[in-house]
């Protein structure tokens, strides 16, 4: 009976090629070496796309180098002083990742859909306050609920409350524009992956130099709605594998071209989620600082979290 497993190549005197790793010997004749290159070209794309959408969302720990433990953030001043002064680097940040980042790029994706400049500009903001609205709206109705649910002994009970609870919902509300600025910085990286090697790593890249001082600035954010660094860091994972679904989405689909019609209004949605958590849930508690030095200090991490922005957006 004759064996019908495959032939390994086998070293000979008139040859010093080294063959590695040792496929069978018809793998690398002719028609099968062809189909062999046409499958790792063929694949590349969703290799690299996904490989890029898991380093991006790494990024997530990046704060954990920085942040001071928790029981430092509770029993240390000096410790709660220092997230103060990362909340305002996160409402720096957001502000200049809304105003430099999200929004050029969503009247830029709208123009390109067809729209006229003045109805570009109209779809982008009224989907901006859409974004606004649905996050207060939220927030509303979950510190209501609060409300109706506990017992009020005494006013400060209730307030008290009520306030836990808001900022808990603010954490999860900062999830959720995270989640959705991450899938489409998902689709970003596979369609640039799709047009070249080249475009994707430089896409890459600069979705990292931004992500990194955006992500110590949603972390400063969690901690400070009740989520430890554990937890941070867990929901900042998370989040990440949203990024790699919009990754998902464009190589199944084969071209982000063909989300480009709706782009444009999430990323406004997310612009407006983010104006809300930076001007409505976190500044507010910043400005209540008394104290001249700290206050002084707080708007200079808040204006370099602006500027480093501003820096991204101009660099990449």
């Amino acid at each position: 009976m004759q064996n019908s497993s495959p032939e390994w190549p086998e070293a000979t005197m008139e040859s010093n090629m080294v063959v590695w790793p040792p496929w069978p010997s018809y793998w690398l004749q002719g028609d099968h070496m062809d189909s062999l290159t046409i499958l790792a070209t063929e694949y590349q794309p969703w290799i690299c796309s996904i490989i890029a959408a898991i380093a991006i969302g790494l990024a997530g720990i990046v704060p954990l180098l920085v942040i001071p433990q928790d029981n430092q953030i509770k029993s240390n001043v000096e410790s709660r002083n220092i997230l103060q002064l990362l909340l305002s680097f996160a409402v720096g940040g957001l502000l200049g990742d809304v105003f430099l980042h999200l929004l050029p790029e969503a009247w830029s994706l709208a123009l390109e859909a067809g729209a006229e400049p003045h109805e570009a500009f109209t779809q982008v903001g009224l989907c901006v306050l859409a974004g606004i609205f649905v996050f207060i709206i939220v927030e509303m109705l979950a510190v209501q609920n609060s409300s109706d649910n506990s017992s009020p002994q005494n006013n400060n009970t209730v307030k008290e409350t009520s306030n836990s609870n808001k900022k808990e919902v603010a954490g999860y509300l900062n999830l959720i524009a995270n989640g959705v600025d991450n899938f489409t910085h998902g689709l970003a990286v596979a369609g640039s992956f799709l047009v070249s090697y080249k475009t994707g790593l430089l896409t890459t890249g600069a979705i990292l130099i931004h992500e990194i001082p955006h992500e110590i600035g949603d972390f400063a954010i969690l901690l400070k709605s009740g989520f430890s660094r554990w937890e941070a860091t867990l929901a900042q994972l998370y989040t990440a594998g949203i990024g790699l679904l919009g990754a998902l989405v464009t190589l199944f689909i084969g071209t982000s071209e063909i989300l480009g019609g709706v782009q444009h209004y999430i990323l406004s949605f997310t612009a407006g989620g983010f104006l809300n958590i930076a001007l409505v849930t976190v500044l507010p508690e910043l400005l209540q600082e008394e104290r001249p030095a700290q206050s002084c200090a707080q708007l200079l991490c808040l204006l370099i979290g602006t500027f480093t922005m501003a820096a991204v957006a101009v660099s990449c």
